[in-house]
């Protein structure tokens, strides 16, 4: 198919010697070429007297019927995650909803005086610890790997799953009876990874920014099954930012509209597709460059049945690529990385020996040409350019 060979055709560029590449942050604008040519497709006009009010109505208060229908629309289009007798909660990006799912879950009366413990498994994501620290909240406190964990009494167990950073799909660990499940489904979409099964858990987070790509629009959601819960997490927003901007909303309910109608074309319109065919071949031409050598190393996925595409032979491409420096005498990998102009983010920030980092993949397409010819430069694999 022609639009396939043309998503696969890219010729390594000459790098800066001077360049730093900034690959810590996943800012997910690789699909950038693909909504460009969407444009007129997704493109709304707000009138000056649209979204006056603090409220959508007496049933949502904060969220917009529209984008809740899309919402629910897409998650079933894709069987992703089950949305029937699900509430959903709106929130500015999943990091807010993250904190709001904390402080729903950590209702006084459940713990009286003690803070409720925070874990989730190593390598777990980096803003774990950082999120539930920042208020210094009596509430929760942050308690390290899951897997170590064996205290007694109430606990908050974030589950990502794929996990950040390293892709792999993950169930709870602790799995004890005062337990709260928190699921970060963040990157549980086709681009990334096989769509395996359609999740049903208590609590369901997922952003926008990971699913199409537009994380300036600050969209996040819940799929909540208490709605007890579901009312506290949508205090907490009201508290922290009275509610959520309805621009983005409408926004992303446009785009998330045009996600669903998209999937029913087979061709370069299917944004999903798209997304697959960009990402295996991000990941096909960084595991041929690590193959140069021994210096470094990456997880490897098995191939999955896909209930989106129908297929096996499915293997995942998540967004991030957990690396390790095998170099004897290197043992913080970021640093080594750093001195030739490649920032990343370092092992020890997801629990991890700091051999490992973690490097996006999700960015612009130059960005990603410019790492793989500074790996093969470090690897000193000049042959084979040419070849990636």
């Amino acid at each position: 198919m022609v639009w396939k060979e043309q998503a696969a055709s890219v010729n390594i560029s000459k790098i800066s010697p001077h360049e730093i590449i900034n690959l810590d942050h996943g800012d997910p604008t690789m699909f950038e070429p693909y909504w460009r040519k969407m444009s007129e497709k997704c493109t709304l006009v707000i009138s000056g007297s649209q979204f006056m009010s603090y409220f959508s109505d007496s049933k949502n208060v904060f969220l917009e019927p529209e984008l809740e229908n899309e919402i629910k629309r897409l998650h079933r289009v894709v069987g992703n995650a089950s949305v029937d007798d699900y509430h959903v909660v709106v929130g500015t990006g999943s990091t807010q909803l993250l904190q709001a799912t904390l402080y729903a879950l950590c209702s006084p009366s459940d713990h009286d005086s003690s803070p409720v413990n925070v874990v989730s498994a190593v390598p777990y994501y980096s803003c774990y610890p950082e999120l539930t620290n920042f208020l210094r909240s009596g509430l929760y406190k942050w308690r390290g790997d899951a897997q170590t964990y064996n205290e007694g009494g109430p606990y908050i167990e974030f589950v990502t799953s794929p996990n950040n950073p390293d892709g792999t799909m993950r169930e709870a660990t602790v799995k004890k009876g005062q337990g709260k499940l928190v699921h970060d489904l963040a990157y549980y979409w086709p681009q990334y990874t096989p769509i395996t099964s359609c999740l049903g858990y208590d609590t369901m987070l997922f952003t926008f920014s990971k699913c199409t790509g537009h994380a300036g629009s600050r969209i996040g959601w819940a799929l909540v099954k208490d709605e007890a819960v579901a009312k506290k997490m949508t205090q907490f927003v009201g508290i922290n930012t009275i509610g959520v901007s309805k621009e983005s909303q409408i926004r992303a309910a446009k785009i998330l509209g045009h996600v669903s109608e998209s999937c029913l074309n087979p061709g370069p319109e299917n944004f999903f597709k798209t997304g697959q065919i960009l990402m295996a071949e991000r990941w096909e031409k960084l595991r041929q460059v690590v193959a140069q050598s021994e210096m470094f190393s990456l997880p490897h996925y098995p191939k999955q049945h896909c209930l989106f595409t129908g297929k096996f032979s499915t293997q995942a491409h998540p967004a991030f690529a957990w690396m390790k420096c095998n170099k004897e005498d290197t043992e913080d990998c970021e640093k080594f990385l750093r001195g030739q102009k490649i920032i990343t983010r370092n092992g020890r920030r997801f629990g991890c020996d700091p051999k490992y980092v973690r490097v996006s993949l999700v960015g612009k397409e130059e960005e990603f040409k410019l790492f793989l010819e500074r790996l093969l430069a470090i690897q000193g694999a000049s042959d084979g350019i040419n070849h990636v």
